[in-house]
């Protein structure tokens, strides 16, 4: 990808860079060459991708609260990035309905300290903020939500990353419009991969289950969300950045997500997993009666993005799964664990 010889010699922050997501960007940025500065609280998880990666010896690596406002303007103030990308949140649905106090305080809170920083910086050209397909208010269509549908997520933390998106298109509108920073929203799909050890997310808790020679249990078999390998919407986050600071017109709202053949059931997605693990992988449907809302049918439509940049998934979810298993293995063997990530990365920029 012709984006990634851009950010050599780059300054760029990226906010919540302990994160599943976030390791795997600042590892890609790192082997372009950029000078990445990574903001976020202590790794969410034991174990983690990024220990286990060793980036934290290889990047700034500035602990701190997003909702933290001194904290993160001294980050600006020093470190003087050109290209920010706004990872940090409180990212899980069932932990919003246990804590929607601290759901909203770092998704929507944390978007305000982080344009604040942004409004009153001298250095940065372009932003990208990192969002959801769960921003949209979901009427269970059977077809993909397009850019201009209404923002209203049912639960704290969709909601939360929808008022997230208003506030971002508040601050472009009132204090970027002499075209000095551009600033962009990038609504994902789910995403899947090797390292994320997140509570429940359907993958980990895979894995979780085969490395305990357990049965997996499946809450919800029959929801159907848009399943993409972690490294598409990394791809075109650094796509966005890189364009928009060349041309401000690429800025916008973009939703990205898989083609419509990768949207499947979550049990699909597990038997897939199933077959790909091997032996000793087996689910069972375990649907809750009254488990919290979460939408049954969520799909996006991604027109826009292929449209104004020629974009394509490059990975269906078959060769998707077939990487995580590998990933997953390598590292329950006690595996390399950068060296697997470098090596997915290689395959996936050279396809």
């Amino acid at each position: 990808m012709k984006e990634l010889s851009f950010y050599k010699g780059r300054k760029v922050l990226v906010t919540g860079h302990t994160g599943f997501k976030g390791t795997w960007l600042c590892r890609i940025l790192m082997n372009a060459g950029a000078a990445v500065t990574g903001y976020a609280l202590e790794p969410p998880t034991v174990p983690n991708l990024y220990e286990n990666s060793g980036l934290d010896r290889q990047i700034a690596d500035i602990r701190g609260d997003i909702r933290d406002f001194e904290r993160l303007q001294s980050v600006f103030t020093e470190t003087q990035p050109e290209i920010v990308f706004h990872l940090a949140a409180q990212p899980i649905v069932r932990d919003s309905y246990k804590e929607p106090r601290y759901t909203y305080e770092t998704n929507v809170m944390g978007t305000v300290n982080l344009m604040e920083c942004i409004r009153t910086s001298a250095s940065v050209r372009s932003v990208v903020n990192v969002t959801t397909d769960k921003v949209y208010h979901n009427n269970e269509w059977c077809w993909g939500y397009r850019e201009e549908e209404p923002l209203n997520g049912f639960d704290p933390y969709s909601n939360s990353k929808s008022c997230s998106e208003l506030v971002t298109h508040s601050y472009k509108n009132s204090f970027f419009t002499d075209c000095s920073v551009a600033v962009s929203t990038a609504r994902a799909g789910n995403v899947l991969g090797g390292g994320d050890f997140a509570n429940d997310r359907i993958i980990p808790d895979c894995i979780r289950a085969v490395q305990a020679g357990k049965t997996i249990n499946v809450r919800n078999p029959y929801s159907i969300r848009p399943y993409q390998h972690v490294l598409e919407p990394l791809a075109v986050y650094l796509m966005i950045a890189a364009r928009q600071y060349e041309d401000i017109r690429y800025a916008g709202s973009y939703n990205v997500g898989p083609d419509d053949c990768d949207c499947i059931t979550t049990g699909a997605l597990v038997s897939l997993f199933c077959k790909h693990w091997g032996t000793g992988a087996a689910w069972e449907n375990h649907a809750e009666t009254n488990a919290p809302h979460e939408a049954d049918f969520l799909k996006l439509d991604c027109s826009r993005i292929k449209s104004v940049f020629g974009w394509a998934p490059r990975w269906h979810i078959e060769e998707c799964m077939e990487q995580v298993c590998r990933f997953s293995k390598v590292w329950l063997a006690a595996g390399d664990m950068a060296a697997e990530m470098d090596r997915e990365m290689k395959i996936f920029f050279e396809k």
